[in-house]
């Protein structure tokens, strides 16, 4: 049976060997057995039912929640046989004549896999369907939405045992990449599989890095870390739509090639760019969850989380996205409480129950965050697996292994927060507590009149910070209760109770000094160029301008203008990339003017041994810039300028410095068909020749010059169409 097996997966798989326990688990099924299975991403889970439903009798149900993953896995599947109609999917995207064929080729025995959604499987014509034909097995994927305390919970899947007995009697397999023990039992036991065969595979993924940073210049950081992977593919998960749309848009004008990917573009939209990315004419993929679940590109080498997902088994699912060919892979995640915080404030509205689980599977998160244990130890035990972090495999891939903080006892300000609470009978909530401890009023405290009592400002001597990670330590080790039906309120615990009789060591990373590293630079928006910079290097940059100027035949400010090399003069960039980060240079501009200046500047920099400066300036997308593509795209239709800037309620000037910003940065926008209604050919030439002969840009020269010939906005729309004939 074993050999028939192997001689299966080469044929229809191409592989000579099965991974880990997938010859045992296709075994358990063929035999008839339930069986469920435990693999984390990229284990090799859909092959467990795959090739068993390839040579079984009849046709396999495979229930999955996710329809691109359902089309993903028929496409790949039509491609390794001669029959279209080896697998289907079954949706409400079908109409009827697409529905017969579907159920043609289940009958006539063409169909071996039938990929339904769960809401299809209840439907009554569907239903009585399936019991007139051969069902060889029922698979359920993304088992884990079977479970309320799963991470991605779908009520319509806890009807699927009730749906099968329905339909006939045939053994289930159930598949989940993330699964605590809990979730496991309650899958189980939902489908009525407690005497399951259960194969679980090792949660451990050796070859993936994790990494928890801080919230602090956070685009500059992704920026920065994102350069070290060029060509490489990455996917950046945000949890809001809106920052998936601006922060693609701050890595394209950064000139990192990313789009975005969530539930509110469209179908086709969203398919065009999960094909861009598996097809690498991009290289990251900034999405929401609505990505990636089964999108099987084996070489991502990072994961960035902008911000932290809701649970943990999001977060290691989303993480399993990295390294799936064995290499290296990174995940990096960026905290802050304040985003747990607004994530509480959101679970407040939900019932009790649905309440009470979400904050449960938050608290790991922060646990997960703040810890200074072994994170791989941590996500590991979180799944009901021990590891050794000595020996084990993987043990020195994380910070905290790595880079293994430094450790102080608090055990007297630990003592200190809850006499506070107990002394004002536990109806205080964290920020109150603060706000005692530093010596701030706020009216809660004034109502109480705790501003009065002698702990008022005992601690303030310490940050808020500091504090805020105390409180959220004795939550997570279980000295205090965070009651969430009084929105928050802290209680002691036996354990807080324990303490205040019997105080004892208690530990807490050292704090991050958040201060230090604010003032570490900033990513706030360039508005302009630095004031300080290298006169030396500025002088031989504005004679070197005047060089290339001459050779292309065009005025200096054409090349570059002063900001830009003032900037220059600052950053020493050596290289075109580096180019394109500096003031007022896009993509096209340093491609076409750039070499002669980068090289220059390398020498320089190695003549006078110049230190560059390490921290690399980000350009950023104000509000407005999002009109960049649409302009190029309004333009490039010839539509009409005024009705540009009515469609998006920019006034003209608005606009006019929209589209100076686009071609001073070296994107062409051809803008003739405007300036022909309301210039002609001879006005046209004097202003082009003007600008030839000018030393300068400067709109204030320009209407000194022509006095009342010409209007601001005329002569606005004439610099633009000379830099883009001319510069680019």
């Amino acid at each position: 049976m074993n050999n028939d097996l192997t001689a299966s997966l080469k044929k229809y798989f191409g592989f000579s060997q099965f991974k880990g326990e997938q010859q045992e688990i296709i075994n358990s099924l063929l035999n008839k057995e339930d069986v469920f299975v435990l693999m984390p991403t990229g284990g090799g889970k859909s092959l467990c039912y795959q090739l068993p439903a390839l040579i079984s009798d009849g046709v396999a149900i495979i229930v999955s929640p996710l329809i691109a993953l359902m089309k993903n896995q028929v496409d790949a599947l039509r491609g390794i046989s001669s029959e279209n109609g080896i697998a289907h999917v079954l949706n409400s995207s079908l109409n009827k004549t697409e529905t017969k064929i579907v159920m043609d080729d289940i009958r006539s025995g063409v169909t071996k896999m039938l990929y339904v959604a769960p809401e299809s499987l209840t439907k009554e014509e569907y239903t009585e369907f399936f019991k007139t034909v051969k069902i060889s097995f029922f698979a359920i994927d993304e088992a884990h939405c079977i479970s309320e305390w799963g991470h991605d919970f779908r009520p319509e899947y806890r009807n699927l045992k009730h749906i099968i007995n329905k339909i006939g009697d045939a053994p289930v397999i159930a598949l989940t990449a993330t699964a605590t023990p809990k979730v496991q039992e309650d899958i189980q036991k939902t489908l009525g599989m407690q005497k399951a065969k259960v194969y679980k595979a090792s949660f451990n993924r050796p070859n993936l890095f994790y990494e928890i940073r801080p919230k602090v210049n956070q685009d500059k950081e992704i920026v920065k870390f994102i350069s070290q992977f060029s060509g490489q593919s990455g996917v950046i998960y945000c949890l809001s739509r809106k920052k998936v749309e601006e922060f693609s848009q701050t890595l394209q004008v950064n000139g990192i090639k990313a789009i975005p990917y969530h539930a509110g573009l469209d179908g086709k939209t969203r398919s065009k760019h999960q094909d861009m990315f598996l097809m690498e004419d991009v290289d990251v993929v900034v999405a929401t969850i609505a990505f990636g679940m089964g999108i099987d590109k084996p070489d991502v080498r990072f994961v960035i989380h902008y911000d932290m997902p809701k649970s943990l088994e999001s977060y290691y699912q989303e993480t399993g996205r990295a390294g799936r060919d064995g290499g290296v892979g990174h995940c990096l995640a960026f905290y802050d409480y304040k985003d747990i915080e607004k994530l509480e404030k959101f679970l407040a509205g939900k019932h009790v129950a649905e309440r009470e689980v979400g904050l449960q599977l938050l608290s790991e998160v922060v646990a997960y965050s703040e810890t200074s244990m072994s994170r791989r130890k941590f996500l590991l035990h979180y799944f009901g697996e021990e590891f050794d972090e000595e020996n084990g495999l993987g043990a020195n891939m994380d910070d905290n292994m790595r880079n293994p903080k430094k450790m102080i006892d608090v055990q007297d300000d630990a003592k200190k927060i809850l006499e506070v609470i107990q002394k004002n009978n536990q109806r205080l909530k964290i920020n109150d507590i603060v706000n005692i401890l530093t010596g701030k009023e706020s009216s809660i405290i004034k109502s109480y009149n705790l501003h009065l009592e002698n702990y008022f400002g005992s601690g303030k001597d310490q940050e808020d910070y500091h504090w805020k990670s105390i409180v959220r330590q004795l939550i997570v080790r279980d000295f205090l209760i965070k009651e969430i039906e009084t929105y928050g309120t802290l209680k002691l615990n036996e354990k807080g109770k324990e303490f205040l009789k019997k105080q004892e060591e208690f530990l807490i990373a050292e704090d991050i000094d958040f201060k230090k590293l604010l003032t570490e630079g900033s990513s706030e928006p360039i508005q302009t160029a630095p004031a300080a910079f290298d006169d030396t290097l500025l002088k031989h940059l504005k004679d070197l301008r005047k060089k290339i100027a001459k050779q292309h035949g065009i005025p200096p400010f054409a090349v570059f203008q002063d900001p830009s090399l003032d900037d220059m003069t600052m950053q020493y960039p050596t290289t075109i990339k580096e180019l394109t980060n500096v003031f007022g240079v896009g993509e096209g501009k340093a491609n076409k003017f750039g070499k002669s200046f980068v090289d220059f500047i390398a020498k320089y920099v190695e003549e006078n041994d110049i230190v560059r400066p390490d921290e690399m300036v980000i350009k950023s997308v104000a509000d407005k810039s999002s009109f960049k593509v649409y302009i190029i795209q309004s333009v490039d239709r010839k539509l009409n300028l005024e009705d540009m800037a009515k469609a998006k309620s920019l006034s003209m000037t608005e606009l006019l410095s929209e589209m100076e910003s686009i071609v001073y940065q070296g994107t062409k926008l051809n803008i003739d068909y405007y300036i022909e209604d309301i210039l002609d050919e001879d006005q046209q030439e004097e202003i082009h020749d003007y600008l030839m002969e000018a030393q300068s840009d400067s709109m204030t020269e320009m209407l000194k010059e022509f006095k009342n010939d010409y209007d601001e906005e005329e002569l606005r729309l004439m610099r633009i169409k000379f830099i883009n004939d001319i510069a680019n």
